[in-house]
């Protein structure tokens, strides 16, 4: 911290010495205080800093507990918490007068009506961020697999009178708050969209749900939505247990046409599931140079990642740590199932495609069931896990080891060597496959790729399809920076998927 009116040295308010823990800066936005946020993937400690006092000293919301975790924010003399303390495994809404070490004081916040917690932690609803403002609060996270946007009304006593979800015409779709920097409003802004609809910003007041104006709706050159539709179905694995949702959008006389003849069609399969991020049923752009030559669009939505709630994500039934192969048994299940249950396609016209960990998830794929597809797009794959995981000299490691676990114990080294892509390449007729790195990638460095790509080329059997390798010498792990360079990029990935489909001249 520093005085501007005098010369005194800078004071050291804040050090996070654990290697595990990310450190960063928010303020509330009622701008009267600035909040200190130390985490790892599991643990949450929140220093606040009054700024309406110029004395004032960094104090602690609630000491850092093992496997706790907190957000906090403020309004009119409350911090807004949401947690899962106690174990829960979704976040709870509480709240507690403001002071320091107050976490014996967080009440969970009642919806009146029912008298029941607006967010219990339960596995029925996810709660991932709370917005306060002068009269209400917004709530975000998930129900039913789909994100929601909640509006909370106060009284002048500054207790809840209403709890209202926020509706939408499309079952499937993609909905958050935009940026908000005006504390003292009645009016928020939500951008939305959904596989078939563009994305648009739209105003909503807080008073009136139903008032609700689109302020700018994305432009889409040649874009007809009578053309296209989507389903959103679940897919059942093979623990027969678990439902998986799935996301489909195509070309309307597409499915038509297959439907009517049962004749097989071409299919992009994609999937993602590590750390709890979520594939949202979004609108891309980028999906119409498949779709509009006939391919169907699938998305995956395996475990591993959030779309169900941190369930989805966390042990025993997630795929985190020593239940990681969840991910990728739940996306062979979904490949399967396309092709055997719901016979819209076969394995000579199924392709799939994953980044980053979702390279991984492509690359144990393949290793599991290397029949079951015709092509896979590896982008910048995280696939050398064991070997990545053991040095901690390497960057990001560290803090990395509360995903996959640390492979210098012994229960996770053995478990990552039965899953690793790299050490389980067998002897098979493989898919064709593209795998792409930067040469300035320090989350995947750029050896993954090539080091998969060599083993994949010796263990190919005799109607393997090409493997490809392509490094960029000047991108990291995000690719190119420039819009233009990232659709060359782009094109170029569904070049060479389209060439192995037979699909180039279509």
């Amino acid at each position: 911290r520093r005085r501007i009116d005098n010369d005194d040295e800078d004071e050291m308010i804040f050090e996070e010495k654990d290697e595990l823990f990310w450190t960063h800066l928010y303020k509330s936005l009622d701008k009267k205080y600035l909040f200190v946020e130390s985490g790892s993937k599991e643990t949450t400690e929140i220093h606040y800093l009054d700024l309406t006092d110029p004395s004032a000293k960094l104090e602690c919301v609630a000491t850092r507990r093992t496997k706790v975790l907190y957000e906090v924010e403020h309004r009119n003399g409350n911090w807004l918490i949401s947690s899962n303390v106690g174990g829960t495994p979704n976040m709870r809404f509480m709240k507690c007068p403001v002071k320091a070490e107050s976490a014996e004081e967080w009440k969970e916040v009642v919806d009146p009506s029912t008298g029941e917690s607006l967010f219990n932690g339960g596995y029925e609803r996810s709660l991932d961020d709370i917005t306060p403002f002068a009269k209400h609060a917004v709530a975000q996270g998930r129900e039913g697999g789909i994100p929601r946007v909640w509006v909370i009304s106060y009284g002048n006593d500054g207790e809840v009178e209403n709890f209202e979800q926020l509706s939408f015409s499309e079952a499937a779709h993609d909905v958050g708050l935009g940026s908000h920097f005006e504390f003292d409003t009645d009016k928020i802004v939500l951008a939305y969209d959904s596989l078939v609809t563009p994305l648009q910003h739209m105003e909503v007041s807080m008073n009136d749900s139903s008032q609700r104006s689109v302020l700018k709706e994305k432009n889409v050159p040649g874009y007809d939505k009578s053309e296209y539709a989507c389903d959103r179905i679940t897919v059942q694995s093979r623990d027969g247990k678990t439902q998986i949702p799935v996301s489909l959008v195509y070309r309307k006389d597409v499915m038509e046409k297959h439907l009517e003849s049962g004749e097989k069609v071409h299919t992009h399969l994609y999937g993602y599931g590590s750390y709890g991020a979520c594939c949202e049923a979004d609108f891309r752009a980028t999906r119409l140079s498949l779709i509009d030559r006939g391919i169907v669009y699938v998305i995956a939505h395996v475990r591993g990642g959030g779309e169900m709630g941190r369930q989805w994500y966390e042990e025993p039934n997630g795929a985190k740590y020593l239940c990681k192969k969840n991910t990728f048994n739940d996306f062979v299940d979904v490949a399967q199932w396309l092709i055997d249950d719901k016979k819209l396609t076969s394995p000579d016209r199924l392709s799939c495609e994953g980044r980053s960990a979702g390279g991984l998830l492509i690359g144990a794929s393949i290793n599991q069931a290397p029949e079951l597809f015709k092509m896979a797009l590896l982008g910048v794959p995280f696939v050398d896990v064991a070997c990545t995981m053991v040095d901690a000299t390497i960057p990001l490691t560290v803090v990395e080891w509360e995903e996959w676990g640390n492979p210098n114990e012994k229960k996770y080294h053995q478990y990552m060597m039965e899953y690793s892509p790299i050490n389980n390449v067998k002897k098979a007729n493989y898919p064709s496959c593209l795998l792409t790195g930067g040469l300035h990638d320090p989350r995947v460095q750029y050896w993954e790729p090539a080091k998969f790509a060599a083993e994949l080329r010796h263990g190919a059997g005799e109607s393997s399809g090409p493997v490809c390798v392509k490094l960029d010498m000047s991108a990291g792990h995000f690719s190119a920076s420039d819009r233009y360079k990232y659709l060359k990029e782009l094109s170029f990935d569904y070049a060479f998927l389209l060439d192995q489909l037979g699909l180039a001249d279509s």
